[in-house]
């Protein structure tokens, strides 16, 4: 049974368990103000008449010592009973009324015997035989006589049960009024938490599955007290994270998605080509050995490209794995002397853009990998190249700037468009769509250039309008990472 009512208790909701502990508590509360009350009740009433006792037995003691008789100082109801004592016994005056004793005086004739033996007033509560209870009253009259009146205490049983009743009643609607009514404040008090338990069970119901899921719900109202308003404020920001969580993860599932595909476009091409060119090479082989030398060639060419690209994937892929392959491989080198290496480079290759290099120090000493940041200013090169028309004229300087060395690639191009500068860091992303792959390249490098950039603990930005166009590259010279920039990290920091 008890385990029944604690599993009903557990299953009721907090406001109606709240209720009832309260109103167990007000029970607890009203029990011992009740009692107080009436055991105080009964010792006021037990004291007036003792007091009325008292005073009635001086009067009539005086008439029992002036007139040997109470007549005319007798109180409706009372018992009286005169008692003559000799050698300590005593002995029982006849009465002048036979109503003036009940039928048993054995606890009169005890008190008189206590008294005469104490020699004060004694004060008992007795039961007497057929008649109740009444309040017993010894007293010496005057040497050797004892008077014994007995008061009934029926009005002081009836007035404290009465006192009883309206307790129990008035504290028993008190008690249902604050159930009832506590129950619905508390109910009121608790609805925001409700409220927030609506909202979780919404977002359990959300499909969340969905590469574009979103979390619309959110707790709302300004009730319930700090308290509560703390708990919604909480409970808010967790679902503004989760909800960012969430984005960022269906973007990062979009770009994985458009990477696959592209990646998968962009390895289709030369596979095609190799194919093709493997079917060639074959025909060649036997019907026009001329052939031969020129699509071998073109199946070397196809599988260099095909090779440049899966090793630039790889790189990125590493770069993106860097907590758990260093990808670089860092040591001092002259940042003035990599920049003349790869301005060479580039007159050497692309001797249609004119090249001016503008250094600033005579050398100037960086703790970086050679290697790839070799490979990040021919990327940079090469962008400027590719897309801006012959005899563009570009420039390359190196500065240094509050403990950060800038090298800055200038072009007086066509400039990017507004709405591609957010992406052009993004893989396999191509400002003209219609631009040949033989031309424009698979979309990687500057992919690659930002990733390895970044690895450096340093940034690249962007300011491009038209007829200007300017990528600047920060790497920090103490070897600590640069704090991140305002703003897209992909365009202008």
């Amino acid at each position: 049974m008890i385990a029944r009512l604690r599993r009903a208790y557990r299953g009721m909701r907090l406001g109606t368990r709240l209720a009832l502990g309260l109103g167990a508590l007000s029970l607890v509360v009203f029990a011992v103000v009740g009692t107080a009350l009436t055991t105080y009740m009964r010792d006021y009433l037990s004291a007036q008449l003792d007091t009325q006792l008292a005073q009635a037995q001086i009067a009539q003691s005086k008439s029992i010592a002036e007139y040997g008789t109470l007549s005319g100082k007798k109180y409706y109801s009372w018992f009286y009973a005169v008692y003559d004592v000799s050698d300590g016994t005593p002995e029982l005056r006849r009465p002048e009324d036979p109503a003036d004793l009940p039928e048993d005086v054995d606890d009169f004739t005890a008190l008189a015997s206590a008294q005469s033996a104490a020699r004060t007033e004694l004060l008992r509560t007795e039961h007497l035989r057929g008649v109740g209870t009444y309040r017993l009253r010894a007293c010496e009259v005057e040497p050797g006589v004892i008077l014994v009146s007995a008061a009934p205490m029926e009005d002081i049983e009836d007035t404290v049960g009465q006192l009883i009743t309206i307790q129990v009643v008035t504290f028993a609607l008190a008690l249902l009024a604050l159930v009832v009514f506590g129950r619905r404040m508390l109910r009121r008090g608790l609805k925001p938490l409700s409220d927030m338990a609506s909202t979780a069970h919404g977002i359990a119901s959300h499909d969340l599955t969905e590469s574009a899921a979103r979390l619309p719900l959110r707790a709302d109202g300004r009730d319930g007290g700090p308290e509560v308003d703390e708990l919604r404020t909480a409970f808010n920001t967790m679902l503004e994270h989760i909800d960012d969580s969430l984005a960022v993860r269906a973007e990062a599932e979009q770009r994985l998605r458009r990477f696959v595909a592209d990646a998968s476009h962009e390895l289709r091409t030369p596979l095609m080509s190799v194919r093709g060119y493997a079917d060639l090479f074959q025909y060649a082989a036997a019907n026009a050995p001329e052939e031969r030398d020129r699509h071998l060639a073109r199946l070397r060419a196809e599988a260099a490209r095909m090779g440049i690209l899966l090793d630039d994937l790889l790189l990125l892929a590493r770069l993106d794995a860097a907590e758990v392959e260093a990808p670089l491989r860092c040591e001092d080198a002259d940042l003035v002397d990599l920049v003349q290496q790869a301005a060479d480079a580039f007159r050497a290759g692309r001797p249609d853009h004119p090249l001016t290099v503008t250094a600033g120090p005579e050398a100037l000493k960086v703790r970086l990998d050679p290697q790839r940041l070799r490979q990040v200013l021919d990327n940079l090169l090469a962008n400027a190249a590719v897309h801006t028309p012959p005899g563009t004229p570009v420039s390359v300087d190196v500065t240094v700037a509050s403990g950060t060395a800038l090298v800055r690639i200038a072009d007086a191009g066509p400039g990017i468009p507004p709405e591609d500068q957010e992406r052009v860091f993004d893989r396999f992303y191509r400002v003209d769509k219609a631009r040949s792959r033989d031309r424009g390249g698979s979309g990687l490098g500057l992919a690659v250039a930002h990733s390895l950039v970044r690895a450096h603990g340093g940034r690249i930005e962007l300011n491009s309008e038209p007829g200007a166009t300017v990528f600047t590259v920060r790497l920090p010279l103490d070897g600590a990472a640069l704090p991140a920039a305002p703003g897209p990290e992909t365009t202008a920091v």
